[in-house]
């Protein structure tokens, strides 16, 4: 009897002929790649980002089209999967496909983190790597010697005041170590004002170096709050918490000014929920502001309206000062959902009319920075969006001309005014503009203020053929 000769069958990813005893459609090989693969990228020769189709992806500078170029190379033999790329970045492939799918992810910090694991070559790419692959794009660890004083007194805090307390602070921490040992004893008014001093003193630096230098004294700070507030005397906790509060609040802005939103909104809340223990009315509106204008950040106008009508019509009993800065918040609302300009510059025309009252009066224990300044520079913001940029740009001028504003919001705000040239058509000034702000930015280490300037890059692309738009470009690409 003949036997029936068996069909000869090939490896699906190779090629290569199968055993006959392998009941699989890839060889062995190719299986123990595929395995290795579910854990990290393959390495890609050279070649593979020089194709066609990986070179318009990377030139559109959205990173969801350059997934889904990289997962339809035909290097690949087949289609990889989202859930497989998901698998790689950290992500679940729902969050890939909306990726893909929506508009172009701005977060400078994430962007460099992708495009690390893919092993994009640097210069494909439309944003700045950090010269240390292993960090990430905005490191927290201070650089200044500000900035290492603030982190040895953040360290010792941490630690609850053991070993040897900083030298520059041997003296005022003798009280705060006890403390931190026995909360319910050594915490009173002396260890309330050492915390809000080192508060006040993050915020100088915030500033000055920006929020890579202020945050970990901050943190540290929060956390002395967080640990040792149950244990203290109840008139005591609610002062504790009320600067817990007030802390929290400035964390969330470091993590907003980082372009960390999740992060900010977790201290937000968190603000909030010291604020509604110490009794603080003032500062739980307060915190509605800032999550509406934190909502500026991601363009949701719906959001940002209604927080900021909520901080205007509740009872918080804001300061004069406060209630101005939410009446400009509303008319950026307003100016984003389409309302005439004349509605726009009325609510502007309130809140100058309440800042002119607020001077000279009593903040209530709330910081408030809303001056003259910042309201000019923040109506300029509202009339870009109400389509007036040239006035914008006018507004913007006159505020940056005066050198009041900090380094890092100069830098911000320069970057708004060069959104506002290039939507005046004037892309050479512009460009030049937004190359400064780019400078700061790095400087300030400010991730906010650099997707402001990607945006203008963005708004700028069809005159990308001139030499200023060019060099801003280069500006936003490492060195060749």
């Amino acid at each position: 009897m003949t036997e029936t000769p068996q069909y000869q069958r090939y490896c699906a990813r190779c090629g290569n002929r199968l055993s006959r005893y392998n009941a699989e459609s890839v060889c062995g090989a190719c299986e123990v790649m595929a395995r290795g693969q579910r854990h990290r990228p393959p390495t890609l020769p050279p070649d593979f980002w020089q194709t066609d189709q990986m070179r318009d992806a990377l030139a559109t500078w959205h990173m969801g089209r350059v997934f889904f170029a990289y997962r339809n190379h035909p290097y690949h033999g087949q289609q990889l999967p989202q859930e497989l790329m998901g698998s790689w970045l950290g992500m679940t492939q729902v969050q890939i496909s909306r990726i893909e799918k929506g508009s172009a992810p701005g977060q400078l910090s994430k962007l460099t983190r992708w495009a690390q694991i893919l092993r994009i070559p640097p210069e494909l790419l439309w944003f700045k790597l950090p010269d240390d692959v292993g960090t990430a794009a905005v490191s927290i660890e201070p650089t200044s010697t500000t900035g290492n004083n603030a982190l040895a007194l953040s360290r010792w805090l941490a630690g609850d005041g053991t070993g040897t307390p900083p030298i520059s602070h041997s003296d005022d921490l003798e009280r705060v170590s006890l403390a931190l040992e026995d909360a319910r004893r050594y915490f009173d008014g002396s260890v309330l004002e050492f915390f809000r001093a080192q508060l006040a003193r993050c915020k100088a630096d915030d500033g000055s170096l920006g929020p890579a230098e202020a945050l970990p004294l901050t943190l540290a700070v929060l956390g002395a709050i967080r640990r040792h507030s149950k244990d203290v005397q109840s008139d005591v906790r609610r002062q504790l918490l009320a600067v817990g509060s007030d802390g929290a609040e400035f964390a969330g802005w470091l993590y907003r000014d980082l372009h960390d939103p999740v992060t900010a909104t977790f201290l937000y809340d968190r603000a909030m929920e010291w604020a509604q223990a110490a009794g603080s009315l003032p500062m739980q509106g307060y915190v509605l502001l800032k999550k509406s204008q934190m909502a500026y950040d991601s363009r949701d106008a719906g959001t940002l309206l209604g927080l900021a009508q909520a901080a205007k019509e509740g009872p918080w009993q804001l300061p004069i000062r406060v209630q101005a800065e939410v009446v400009q918040q509303e008319a950026l609302g307003l100016a984003m959902i389409g309302e005439p300009a004349a509605t726009v510059e009325q609510s502007l025309g309130q809140a100058q009319h309440l800042l002119t009252e607020a001077n000279g009066a009593d903040d209530q224990g709330l910081v408030s920075y809303f001056n003259e300044s910042t309201l000019l520079v923040r109506s300029a913001c509202c009339y870009t969006e109400a389509g007036k940029p040239q006035r914008a740009t006018e507004l913007f001028g006159q505020v940056l001309a005066d050198g009041r504003l900090s380094r890092r919001d100069a830098g911000f705000f320069s970057a708004r005014q060069a959104k506002a040239l290039a939507l005046s058509g004037e892309p050479d000034e512009a460009a030049t503009v937004a190359t400064k702000s780019v400078a700061v930015a790095r400087e300030t280490r400010s991730e906010r203020t650099m997707n402001v300037v990607v945006d203008v890059v963005r708004t700028l692309d069809p005159w990308n053929h001139r030499p200023n738009v060019r060099q801003l470009r280069e500006a936003l690409m490492p060195s060749r």
